[in-house]
């Protein structure tokens, strides 16, 4: 589901990947658990659509729920991590 997303919103069709990235972020959060990185990785995915679609306040609500489940998952120096948290300084220096 996320590599079909992803497809979508690289050809930037949004309306056909944001259901994908919703239900895979679902299932990851059904069967991984809540504080699972993977859990994390499709908030980021879904975040990064969001801000594609200029959805700022939703993107960074999801960017900030990812880095919290990196940073005591993961741990503040994993690449991981970090890559989130340059993440949300992005959003958060670029918004519209």
């Amino acid at each position: 589901m996320n590599n079909l997303a992803y497809l979508y919103r690289a050809q930037g069709k949004y309306e056909a990947a944001e259901p994908l990235y919703v239900q895979a972020l679902e299932l990851r959060q059904e069967l991984l658990g809540e504080r699972h990185p993977s859990v994390a990785t499709s908030m980021n995915n879904l975040a990064v659509l969001y801000y594609y679609q200029n959805r700022y306040d939703e993107s960074e609500s999801l960017l900030s729920q990812a880095l919290d489940i990196r940073e005591s998952v993961l741990g503040i120096e994993h690449p991981d991590t970090v890559s989130t948290k340059e993440s949300l300084a992005y959003l958060r220096q670029n918004r519209s």
